[in-house]
């Protein structure tokens, strides 16, 4: 219920009421940059650790084919 006080709009407080809002639109720009930047970042180290996973992953077959080249050797010595 209104008690009798009409809101006064003058240009001035429009003015400033933009004024507002646009400082709270660039904070929210910024943070929206922000985490662009971060999911790129995150696409890229995934990419690059992706990669160093499946070099380990060749090294470690070749290193089962090495250990069991060796024990078959070893068992035709004996």
């Amino acid at each position: 219920m209104v008690t009798g006080e009409a809101i006064s709009v003058t240009a001035e407080n429009l003015t400033d009421l933009a004024r507002e809002i646009g400082t709270i639109g660039n904070w929210l720009q910024a943070i929206g940059i922000i985490v662009i930047f971060w999911i790129i970042f995150q696409i890229v180290n995934w990419a690059i650790n992706k990669r160093r996973l499946d070099k380990l992953n060749k090294i470690q077959k070749k290193l089962h084919e090495i250990e069991n080249k060796i024990d078959k050797i070893i068992t035709k010595k004996k």
